[in-house]
């Protein structure tokens, strides 16, 4: 990717890979016709989907169902300076089987505020990229959940 920076491209299997160790990512949206970031409670599915949770009173719900976005998590040590980055672009949709909103709310991200009304959205990986950073891929020590 860019060698001379100490940046290296990461394949769509170690990103995945990786995305799996991260609690906590970003929600790339458009909002007003401007880019907009918010920060999300996550999981990876077994299909490799990220699954986002939310209040059903969230902004979040009407400014995603059914669009395009992006969504980026990393980990960077900058002591260290090594880490990885990863985006996954694709649809949003919002999880509406009731036998699967049960399963996600017993295996699916947890909830900074959780209340019976939380929404979960699947977002399909169709872009997956990333970049190791510096030395190399710090490898989290926490298991990913599944």
């Amino acid at each position: 990717m860019y060698p001379m920076d100490g940046v290296r491209e990461l394949d769509r299997r170690e990103c995945l890979r990786l995305l799996g160790t991260a609690r906590v990512g970003r929600i790339i949206h458009t909002r007003h016709a401007l880019p907009a970031v918010l920060p999300v409670a996550f999981c990876l599915d077994a299909d490799s989907a990220v699954v986002v949770r939310t209040s059903a009173r969230s902004p979040l719900v009407g400014a995603i169902d059914q669009t395009v976005v992006g969504f980026q998590a990393d980990d960077v040590d900058p002591a260290e300076a090594r880490g990885w980055s990863v985006l996954v672009t694709g649809r949003a949709t919002a999880v509406t089987d009731p036998a699967e909103y049960v399963r996600l709310r017993r295996t699916g991200p947890r909830a900074w505020r959780s209340s019976h009304h939380d929404v979960f959205f699947r977002i399909e990986p169709v872009l997956v990229s990333g970049s190791a950073l510096g030395a190399g891929v710090r490898v989290p020590r926490r298991a990913a959940r599944s």
